[in-house]
């Protein structure tokens, strides 16, 4: 069978290891063929952001035509959408497509603390786009920004959030529980199902540029060979974790480096 196509919807990180890049290279790793649409030009490396230079909405349009149009997309990740303009544009393409899996990580700040995400932005992202998408991923920050709420500073907190994001009306919300300070580092996984909680141990390396997008990909790389966003979760975890365990491999930047995408190759194997 044929690798299935999936397309990547984001800003670009020159230094290789997040944006546009980490998504394309997270693809390829899982198996994918990964087209993109490019929605903001970023000057950034593994230290941080140095500049924006933003994409028109209407051109973001014209890219979004000529890969739809011709090209059966599978999975969509989008990441940073950067202004209103262009999660209206957005919205509006993927509204008259068929693509089944549509994967929003919610990207506003870098590693490094530098805004991605226009504040005006972030009521259009909550009332327009995720309500049509089928998962997101926020980490804890950004489901603050989200909800204009204190960040969570428990399980129980994030767990809270968490529904209060489902009811926005996506279909899951992955929240991210890396910035708790503790010895795990617990995802917990939101469905009208219920919750489910990931949890992985720390791994001490600074290098840890792009996981975000990296696991918002792998999601989208992984759910059509999935039966479910438990398991899509769970491998995909899984996948991150091996990047980032042999992410010390890699000689990139003076800064946080990016995980290592390439420390196995496909086929991943599947859980029974």
């Amino acid at each position: 069978m044929s690798p299935y196509n999936l397309l990547s919807i984001a800003g670009t990180d020159p230094s290789g290891g997040a944006g546009i890049q980490a998504d394309l290279k997270t693809f390829s790793a899982l198996g994918g063929y990964g087209a993109s649409v490019i929605t903001a030009l970023v000057a950034q490396n593994t230290c941080g952001v140095q500049g924006v230079f933003p994409v028109s909405a209407e051109f973001v349009g014209q890219q979004l035509d000529s890969v739809l149009s011709d090209v059966n997309i599978t999975s969509v990740k989008m990441g940073m959408l950067h202004r209103q303009e262009i999660i209206e544009t957005v919205a509006t393409a993927l509204q008259g497509s068929m693509i089944p899996w549509r994967i929003v990580d919610t990207v506003m700040l870098a590693k490094s603390g530098d805004p991605l995400l226009d504040p005006d932005a972030i009521r259009c992202l909550c009332e327009v786009l995720i309500p049509t998408v089928s998962i997101i991923t926020p980490n804890i920050p950004e489901a603050a920004a989200l909800l204009d709420c204190r960040p969570a500073q428990s399980e129980q907190q994030m767990r809270d959030q968490g529904e209060r994001l489902l009811a926005l009306g996506c279909e899951a919300v992955l929240m991210k529980g890396g910035h708790l300070q503790a010895v795990e580092s617990p995802d917990w996984l939101i469905t009208s199902a219920g919750h489910q909680r990931f949890t992985q141990p720390r791994i001490a390396t600074r290098n840890t540029h792009g996981t975000g997008c990296s696991l918002s990909a792998a999601l989208a790389a992984l759910r059509p060979h999935c039966t479910d966003w438990s398991q899509t979760t769970w491998l995909a975890k899984r996948w991150l974790q091996g990047a980032i365990a042999h992410a010390d491999e890699l000689d990139v930047g003076q800064g946080h480096g990016p995980v290592h995408h390439f420390y196995q190759h496909w086929p991943v194997t599947l859980p029974q």
